[in-house]
């Protein structure tokens, strides 16, 4: 995965499983990311569920990051990623997804896959300069806000030719031509 940073910018951390005792540095972390941030309860929902992971970024005794996702039969899902905003843009979401990608297999789980709000620019650009490619618009995704999301994929193989992709649109492509 391309990166942009210099080695003296770069903060290496430790990623593992997280853990009960996490939660508040992780809602915290979750909080001051989003505009419409997972709640305790979401959390909790989706890290019951069997085929649902939780990794922390730590240095020392802090966590500075995190990432949930989903396996699937033949793709990872992430659902939510964030890293703390005094310790963004020194390497740490890419290590977090970087430990992603490593669990991918070229004869099972190929790809990553991400819905992303449509207003979310800055993750938009940062999965974007990790290799991913927004696929298709989900319209009226998000429930809260009745926003669309792009999902945006990543492929072990790098296989990005139209044939084995559905074109992005957007609201303008998708109005009616023969409305005047």
């Amino acid at each position: 995965m391309p990166g942009h940073h210099t080695e003296q910018e770069l903060v290496r951390v430790h990623i593992r499983w997280m853990i009960r005792r996490d939660m508040p540095e992780v809602f915290q972390i979750e909080q001051t990311s989003f505009e419409h941030p997972w709640t305790e309860e979401d959390f909790l929902r989706h890290l019951r569920q069997r085929n649902c992971i939780g990794m922390v970024a730590e240095l020392g005794d802090r966590i500075l990051g995190y990432m949930v996702y989903e396996l699937h039969r033949t793709e990872l899902r992430l659902l939510d990623l964030a890293v703390h905003p005094h310790y963004r843009r020194r390497g740490i979401g890419s290590q977090l997804l970087q430990k992603l990608v490593g669990k991918l297999t070229s004869h099972r789980r190929t790809r990553i896959s991400a819905h992303v709000r449509e207003t979310n620019l800055p993750a938009q650009l940062f999965l974007r300069a990790q290799g991913f490619y927004a696929v298709r618009v989900l319209r009226d995704h998000f429930a809260d806000t009745g926003e669309d999301a792009y999902l945006m994929q990543f492929t072990l193989d790098g296989d990005h030719t139209l044939e084995n992709w559905t074109i992005p649109a957007n609201h303008i492509s998708s109005m009616d031509s023969s409305v005047e």
